[in-house]
């Protein structure tokens, strides 16, 4: 069996940050699955169906990453996957702390799936879903931070939607 890992997240939309760390992550591993999460805490702009179609779409060039999104606990997604690896990115120092309290949550719930952090690019460091969002609903420029397709539906999702 191949080594096996897990890229969560609710990716609302996928970044190149993101794309920086899952195209890495498939250097690094044999199967990358992405688990598109719905996370409560927040009020997502694109359904979990529409993230999981635009992140096929972003990486239908790398044979070796499966999309699909997962309703319950991330450990249990792993398990199921028979992932040896949980693979999160880093952005910078304050993304740590949240991360640590996940990390030590899932290694009370299975000590066999380890989390591996990976630090983006710095080009990336400060580049988060939210900051493109209010950078594109304000009309912005957000050609540098987003995949071409992903610059059309935050357009699409903006200009569809009442002021």
């Amino acid at each position: 069996m191949g080594s096996i890992s897990v890229c969560p997240g609710s990716f609302d939309p996928i970044t190149f940050g993101h794309l920086d760390i899952i195209k890495r992550g498939a250097k690094v591993f044999d199967q990358v699955y992405i688990c598109v999460l719905n996370n409560s805490s927040k009020n997502p702009l694109f359904t979990v169906e529409e993230r999981c179609e635009l992140i096929r779409e972003v990486t239908h060039n790398i044979p070796n990453v499966v999309v699909e999104s997962y309703q319950g606990l991330l450990i249990d997604y792993a398990r199921d996957k028979q992932a040896q690896a949980i693979l999160r990115g880093l952005r910078a120092v304050s993304d740590f702390e949240y991360e640590m309290q996940i990390t030590s949550m899932n290694r009370v719930l299975d000590d066999n799936i380890e989390t591996l952090f990976m630090m983006t690019n710095n080009q990336y460091s400060f580049l988060s879903s939210s900051i493109v969002k209010e950078v594109a609903k304000y009309k912005g420029d957000i050609s540098d931070l987003v995949p071409s397709v992903v610059e059309k539906a935050l357009k699409n999702k903006f200009n569809n939607e009442v002021n």
